[in-house]
Protein backbone atom coordinates (compact mmCIF):
# COMPACT_ATOMS: atom_id res chain seq x y z
CA UNK A 1 0.00 0.00 0.00
CA UNK A 2 1.72 3.52 -1.09
CA UNK A 3 2.21 6.08 1.65
CA UNK A 4 -0.47 8.71 2.41
CA UNK A 5 2.18 11.28 1.01
CA UNK A 6 3.04 9.34 -2.42
CA UNK A 7 -0.95 9.47 -3.52
CA UNK A 8 -1.23 12.73 -2.81
CA UNK A 9 1.67 14.09 -4.60
CA UNK A 10 0.44 11.64 -7.93
CA UNK A 11 -3.02 13.11 -7.36
CA UNK A 12 -1.79 16.30 -7.61
CA UNK A 13 0.81 15.84 -10.52
CA UNK A 14 -2.58 13.99 -12.43
CA UNK A 15 -4.38 17.59 -11.91
CA UNK A 16 -1.49 19.44 -12.74
CA UNK A 17 -1.40 17.62 -16.12
CA UNK A 18 -5.25 17.89 -16.82
CA UNK A 19 -5.29 22.16 -15.76
CA UNK A 20 -1.95 22.32 -18.07
CA UNK A 21 -3.92 19.99 -21.24
CA UNK A 22 -7.17 22.06 -20.74
CA UNK A 23 -5.72 24.99 -21.42
CA UNK A 24 -5.50 24.46 -24.93
CA UNK A 25 -9.31 23.53 -25.44
CA UNK A 26 -12.47 25.17 -25.43
CA UNK A 27 -15.21 25.10 -22.34
CA UNK A 28 -17.56 22.18 -25.17
CA UNK A 29 -14.11 20.31 -25.35
CA UNK A 30 -13.28 20.35 -21.39
CA UNK A 31 -17.17 18.44 -20.81
CA UNK A 32 -16.69 16.34 -23.38
CA UNK A 33 -13.84 15.05 -22.12
CA UNK A 34 -14.19 14.72 -18.63
CA UNK A 35 -17.62 12.89 -19.66
CA UNK A 36 -15.59 10.64 -21.35
CA UNK A 37 -13.11 9.87 -18.41
CA UNK A 38 -16.46 9.71 -16.09
CA UNK A 39 -17.78 6.59 -18.97
CA UNK A 40 -14.39 5.39 -19.00
CA UNK A 41 -13.47 4.97 -15.27
CA UNK A 42 -17.22 4.49 -14.54
CA UNK A 43 -17.08 6.70 -11.41
CA UNK A 44 -20.37 8.80 -11.48
CA UNK A 45 -20.44 12.51 -10.40
CA UNK A 46 -22.41 13.51 -7.97
CA UNK A 47 -23.85 16.86 -10.31
CA UNK A 48 -26.76 18.30 -11.56
CA UNK A 49 -26.41 16.55 -14.45
CA UNK A 50 -25.71 13.06 -12.86
CA UNK A 51 -29.37 13.74 -10.80
CA UNK A 52 -31.47 14.49 -13.80
CA UNK A 53 -29.88 10.92 -15.52
CA UNK A 54 -30.67 9.11 -12.26
CA UNK A 55 -34.50 10.74 -12.73
CA UNK A 56 -35.03 10.24 -15.94
CA UNK A 57 -34.03 6.01 -15.46
CA UNK A 58 -36.36 5.95 -12.50
CA UNK A 59 -40.22 5.85 -12.36
CA UNK A 60 -42.05 8.83 -10.85
CA UNK A 61 -45.79 9.50 -10.01
CA UNK A 62 -46.95 12.87 -11.16
CA UNK A 63 -47.68 12.93 -7.04
CA UNK A 64 -43.66 13.01 -6.32
CA UNK A 65 -43.06 15.31 -9.23
CA UNK A 66 -45.56 18.21 -7.34
CA UNK A 67 -44.36 17.14 -3.78
CA UNK A 68 -40.65 17.04 -4.68
CA UNK A 69 -40.68 20.15 -7.33
CA UNK A 70 -38.68 17.58 -9.33
CA UNK A 71 -39.87 17.14 -13.42
CA UNK A 72 -39.09 14.49 -16.14
CA UNK A 73 -39.11 17.42 -18.65
CA UNK A 74 -38.55 20.70 -20.03
CA UNK A 75 -42.47 20.30 -20.86
CA UNK A 76 -43.47 19.20 -17.25
CA UNK A 77 -41.18 21.86 -15.71
CA UNK A 78 -42.36 24.55 -18.44
CA UNK A 79 -46.14 23.79 -17.72
CA UNK A 80 -46.00 24.31 -14.74
CA UNK A 81 -44.25 27.45 -14.48
CA UNK A 82 -46.38 28.72 -17.14
CA UNK A 83 -44.82 32.03 -17.92
CA UNK A 84 -45.85 34.69 -19.72
CA UNK A 85 -43.31 36.10 -21.79
CA UNK A 86 -40.72 35.80 -23.87
CA UNK A 87 -38.19 36.24 -21.90
CA UNK A 88 -39.96 34.47 -18.74
CA UNK A 89 -40.23 31.32 -21.66
CA UNK A 90 -36.63 32.00 -22.38
CA UNK A 91 -35.78 31.48 -18.87
CA UNK A 92 -37.72 28.81 -17.11
CA UNK A 93 -35.99 26.64 -20.20
CA UNK A 94 -32.30 28.38 -19.25
CA UNK A 95 -33.43 26.62 -16.12
CA UNK A 96 -34.14 23.84 -17.13
CA UNK A 97 -30.95 23.79 -19.49
CA UNK A 98 -28.87 24.85 -16.23
CA UNK A 99 -30.25 23.04 -13.43
CA UNK A 100 -31.51 19.52 -14.81
CA UNK A 101 -29.14 19.32 -17.81
CA UNK A 102 -26.16 20.37 -16.02
CA UNK A 103 -25.14 22.68 -18.46
CA UNK A 104 -23.43 25.62 -16.95
CA UNK A 105 -23.52 27.99 -20.52
CA UNK A 106 -26.75 28.48 -22.17
CA UNK A 107 -27.11 29.07 -25.58
CA UNK A 108 -30.22 30.99 -26.91
CA UNK A 109 -30.41 28.97 -29.64
CA UNK A 110 -30.55 25.96 -27.72
CA UNK A 111 -33.10 27.56 -25.73
CA UNK A 112 -35.08 28.69 -28.10
CA UNK A 113 -35.09 25.07 -30.08
CA UNK A 114 -36.52 23.60 -26.84
CA UNK A 115 -39.26 26.01 -26.69
CA UNK A 116 -40.18 25.29 -30.32
CA UNK A 117 -40.66 21.70 -29.56
CA UNK A 118 -42.52 22.85 -26.81
CA UNK A 119 -44.61 24.73 -29.51
CA UNK A 120 -43.77 28.04 -28.04
CA UNK A 121 -40.82 29.28 -30.14
CA UNK A 122 -40.10 33.07 -29.90
CA UNK A 123 -38.98 35.16 -33.15
CA UNK A 124 -36.55 36.83 -31.71
CA UNK A 125 -34.54 35.00 -28.73
CA UNK A 126 -31.97 37.44 -28.69
CA UNK A 127 -34.26 40.02 -28.03
CA UNK A 128 -35.80 38.21 -25.10
CA UNK A 129 -32.07 37.36 -23.88
CA UNK A 130 -31.75 41.22 -24.21
CA UNK A 131 -34.32 41.98 -21.84
CA UNK A 132 -33.70 39.48 -18.71
CA UNK A 133 -30.56 41.35 -18.95
CA UNK A 134 -32.20 44.96 -18.80
CA UNK A 135 -33.59 43.48 -15.16
CA UNK A 136 -32.72 44.32 -11.97
CA UNK A 137 -31.47 42.10 -10.38
CA UNK A 138 -30.18 40.47 -13.21
CA UNK A 139 -32.03 37.05 -14.08
CA UNK A 140 -29.43 36.64 -16.98
CA UNK A 141 -25.55 37.10 -17.42
CA UNK A 142 -23.53 36.97 -20.92
CA UNK A 143 -20.84 35.40 -20.13
CA UNK A 144 -19.32 34.73 -23.39
CA UNK A 145 -19.26 35.80 -27.00
CA UNK A 146 -18.30 33.54 -29.73
CA UNK A 147 -17.87 34.97 -32.48
CA UNK A 148 -16.90 38.89 -33.55
CA UNK A 149 -19.77 39.82 -35.39
CA UNK A 150 -22.94 40.95 -34.23
CA UNK A 151 -25.14 37.77 -34.93
CA UNK A 152 -22.68 35.74 -33.11
CA UNK A 153 -23.22 33.18 -30.65
CA UNK A 154 -23.43 34.17 -27.02
CA UNK A 155 -23.13 32.34 -24.02
CA UNK A 156 -25.30 32.87 -20.77
CA UNK A 157 -26.08 31.66 -17.04
CA UNK A 158 -28.51 32.33 -14.97
CA UNK A 159 -27.67 33.92 -11.59
CA UNK A 160 -29.18 33.39 -8.32
CA UNK A 161 -31.94 35.86 -8.65
CA UNK A 162 -32.55 34.27 -11.96
CA UNK A 163 -32.75 30.40 -10.57
CA UNK A 164 -34.75 31.72 -8.05
CA UNK A 165 -37.68 33.50 -10.24
CA UNK A 166 -38.26 30.50 -12.31
CA UNK A 167 -38.89 28.75 -8.21
CA UNK A 168 -40.96 31.11 -7.61
CA UNK A 169 -43.10 30.89 -10.94
CA UNK A 170 -43.35 27.28 -9.53
CA UNK A 171 -45.16 27.90 -6.41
Amino acid sequence: MPEPGTTVAAELEALKQIAEAFQSVDDETKIRILRWAIDKWGQPLNSPNQKARDIHQQPVSDSEIKASGVFKSVGELFAKANPDTDADKALVVSYWIQKYDGQNDIDSQRVNTELKHLGHGIPNITAAFRNLMARVPHPVIQIRKEGTSQQARKKFRLTVEGISAVENMLI
